[in-house]
């Protein structure tokens, strides 16, 4: 039994390390350039699984009834395919099941065989899907960082970098090599910074606070511009060539100015490395969201009002936005990393080669991300797009990486990272999807002549209408009291808000008294060391305390003959 049971779980890691999507490359990808360059590959396959979930769950509950009771689309007479759909998303595709105008309003199945209700399928199906998405988010961000901010310690400072900045994963000879040389030169660097904090005279730190200044208020003033601008060029979006316009632009927009924003680092002079890496980001994160937080007011207001299917019409512009921010993603990889390392080896070589620029390409990620949270209302089948786009981007960046680009220089907190950028995808990307999805829902009136909710004055007014009928049948009147008194009551949302945030107060003073706990006992480490530990305290701590202190002096000393022999 014992040789049969070690064999079928022989068998079963075999089989999951096989079926484990790009396990190869992901070690590949990790053991040269480290983890912080591998976090960005996790982050596009987590996004992909999302994507995945997203097209089975349309796919099976949508899409399938649909084409099941309507196997043909309406195409009008003189409607065909021509080519140019695959880039504007419109034409042809805009009589199919690509969008919701390709949906029908109609319960499915009357006349004998079973009924399927497209409405309430169309509208749980999206529900379901964001409240998933969002329980998935909240539990990686907890998780994340539970682990990697609750039990880290910032103010270990040189100790951490000594002892616990070491990347494992790291096999390649030539990249730990080098990696060693960083840490003794991070080592050097994080020691100056101190002395030249502690020894900046006050006009220099005016002058640095004045540079802060300027560059945030240029930054936020070109973010409000390039707004503006997109909202203006919204006008033209009406005829099927000029479409591509808006998203060229926009995404034009994206690749550019992130750019104009890395040139800052020039002349801002942070004393953590890691805090220019947070500006960037913050910046980044207001140009991309105000730029969706502008399209999304014109999509509401003058696009709703103006065109008689707007729902279609607005997933036509997602479409867009997605397929050309691809095409500017692949770009972006051209220019800044194979010219850049053409440029940085052949022509220019102080430049050197460049490195990857983990922080820009996982926020291009979480763009692509919003953009297809958005149209899960607009176009079903958007998912399909997304895990195609990131198929491919996955073995574009993979081959631009491994040919273009050198291990980062410097090693930075890869884990603590990856918990900023679960936390932007939550907020303000799901978020913000979120909120333009519900105000469709429970505000905007649906299209009169297209969809599965014509004829309705909102959306959540099918949810009505099915309540309706069930309380003219006496076995569903506890669905009816649980829709009117808890559902629709402000009273039920007010106590689980204030549930959850007793919960939140409570596991904030765990954390606290646990991070208290931690720095109590490395106290009394200090204490056995230097002797000033007595009494009934040295008696129930002693024994603990010596052989911790014995396991950091060992592995310091082992560290550090390691390192810097």
């Amino acid at each position: 039994m014992n040789c049969f049971s070690d064999c079928s779980t022989t068998i079963s890691l075999v089989t999951k390390q096989t079926l484990e999507l790009w396990r190869g490359t992901m070690k590949e990808v990790g053991g040269k350039f480290g983890t912080g360059v591998l976090s960005y590959f996790k982050f596009l396959k987590w996004l992909l699984m999302f994507n995945i979930f997203s097209f089975l769950v349309n796919f099976g509950f949508i899409t399938i009834p649909q084409l099941i009771y309507h196997p043909t689309p309406d195409i009008p007479a003189g409607v065909s395919f021509k080519g140019l759909e695959i880039l504007t998303g419109a034409g042809y595709f805009s009589h199919t099941v690509m969008y919701y105008g390709g949906y029908s309003n109609k319960t499915q199945g009357t006349g004998g065989r079973s009924e399927y209700n497209m409405q309430l399928a169309y509208f749980f199906t999206v529900a379901a899907y964001m409240v998933l998405c969002g329980a998935a988010l909240i539990y990686s961000m907890a998780s994340s960082f539970r682990k990697k901010y609750v039990l880290a310690d910032s103010g270990l400072g040189g100790a951490w970098q000594l002892l616990c900045s070491w990347d494992f994963s790291v096999t390649n000879e030539k990249a730990v090599r080098q990696r060693k040389n960083n840490l003794r030169i991070q080592l050097k660097e994080s020691l100056s910074e101190k002395v030249q904090v502690a020894l900046l005279p006050l006009t220099e730190r005016l002058k640095h606070y004045g540079v802060f200044l300027g560059t945030w208020l240029l930054s936020t003033g070109m973010a409000l511009g390039c707004g503006t601008s997109v909202y203006f060029l919204c006008q033209y979006d009406t005829w099927e060539a000029a479409t591509l316009l808006l998203p060229f632009v926009v995404s034009l927009i994206n690749l550019v100015v992130p750019l104009f924003y890395s040139l800052f680092k020039k002349i801002e002079h942070y004393s953590n490395p890691r805090m220019q890496v947070y500006a960037i980001i913050v910046r980044n994160v207001i140009l991309k969201m105000s730029i969706l937080g502008i399209l999304c007011s014109y999509w509401m207001k003058d696009v709703a009002n103006t065109f008689s299917c707007w729902e279609s019409i607005v997933g036509q512009a997602l479409y867009r936005l997605v397929i050309m921010d691809f095409l500017f993603i692949m770009l972006g990889s051209f220019f800044g990393e194979f010219l850049s390392n053409v440029i940085g080896t052949k022509c220019i070589q102080s430049l050197g080669v460049p490195e990857f620029d983990v922080a820009r390409n996982v926020l291009d990620l979480i763009y692509a991300q919003t953009l297809a949270w958005i149209g899960i209302y607009f176009s079903p089948l958007l998912p399909v797009i997304q895990i195609i786009k990131f198929f491919i981007l996955f073995y574009l960046k993979k081959v631009s990486l491994t040919q273009n680009c050198q291990p980062p220089r410097r090693a930075g907190r890869a884990a603590q990272m990856q918990t900023i950028f679960i936390a932007i995808l939550f907020f303000p990307s799901f978020l913000g999807a979120l909120s333009m999805v519900a105000y469709t829902v429970w505000t905007l009136p649906p299209s009169d002549k297209c969809g599965p909710f014509r004829g309705l004055n909102t959306t959540f007014s099918a949810i009505q209408i099915w309540m309706d009928d069930l309380n003219r049948v006496d076995a569903f009147q506890w669905t009816v009291w649980i829709y009117q008194h808890v559902i629709r009551s402000e009273i039920f949302y007010f106590l689980v808000s204030l549930i959850i945030l007793v919960f939140i107060y409570i596991f904030r003073q765990i954390t606290q008294g646990r991070q208290l706990l931690i720095t109590l006992l490395r106290q009394q480490i200090v204490n056995v060391s230097s002797g000033e530990l007595s009494g009934p305290t040295c008696l129930v701590h002693q024994s603990w305390c010596v052989r911790s202190g014995c396991v950091y002096v060992m592995m310091l000393l082992k560290c550090r003959s390691n390192i810097f022999s």
